[in-house]
């Protein structure tokens, strides 16, 4: 019994101990929180994320999913870091085709394949990609490529959108919308707290 009882108060110190230094390296960085005045924000999801930031960055393991269902490209916009892999399975019941146009900084086609069928591509340019099937104009959606991991799409009930895990410093963030003008703002982020942000006045696009 009382080589329980050691066993059982070493490992409440061993937790005691170790609790700290989880919480402290929670508290070296921070966020940003950013709030939307306009009204397309409440009409589709867009992008806030931090233009550039210091630092290497790997692009994930798995690859995110861009994916077609029901004649929609499923989520309607996409932030990734650049180097990214994406796949594209087709889960409908139609063939489809995914391209993307001169206006995008990278073009290319995946060409028409059927159901069940998933293709891939790497993102190697920082930018906006717009995505088309050539198959059913009316499908569209939109791979925002960053420089660095820090993103978040924004969300259409709130207006707003957070990003985490923000190392402390001064920075220029970007929200992009498909309605309306890319615009930017400063904000610097501290250890532990939640940077606020505001972006208003914003412009239609044309």
């Amino acid at each position: 019994m009382m080589c329980v009882k050691v066993f059982l108060a070493s490992l409440l110190v061993f937790s005691l101990c170790d609790l700290p230094v989880a919480q402290g390296a929670a508290e070296k960085t921070g966020s940003i929180e950013a709030k939307l005045d306009s009204p397309y924000a409440r009409r589709s999801e867009g992008v806030i994320f931090i233009k550039e930031a210091k630092g290497e960055f790997k692009p994930p393991k798995e690859n995110p999913v861009m994916d077609q269902r029901k004649l929609i490209f499923i989520p309607h916009v996409m932030p990734i870091l650049v180097g990214t892999m994406v796949d594209f399975p087709n889960n409908d019941v139609v063939r489809h085709n995914v391209f993307a146009p001169k206006s995008s900084v990278e073009q290319f086609n995946l060409g028409t394949y059927a159901m069940g069928v998933r293709k891939r591509r790497t993102f190697n340019k920082v930018g906006v990609v717009k995505l088309l099937c050539n198959v059913h104009a009316e499908m569209s959606a939109f791979i925002i490529v960053c420089q660095n991991p820090y993103f978040a799409v924004t969300d259409k009930k709130t207006s707003s959108g957070t990003i985490e895990n923000v190392p402390p410093g001064d920075y220029e963030v970007t929200f992009w919308h498909e309605r309306v003008r890319p615009k930017t703002v400063k904000v610097t982020v501290k250890a532990g707290e939640t940077a606020k942000v505001k972006f208003s006045r914003l412009k239609r696009k044309r």
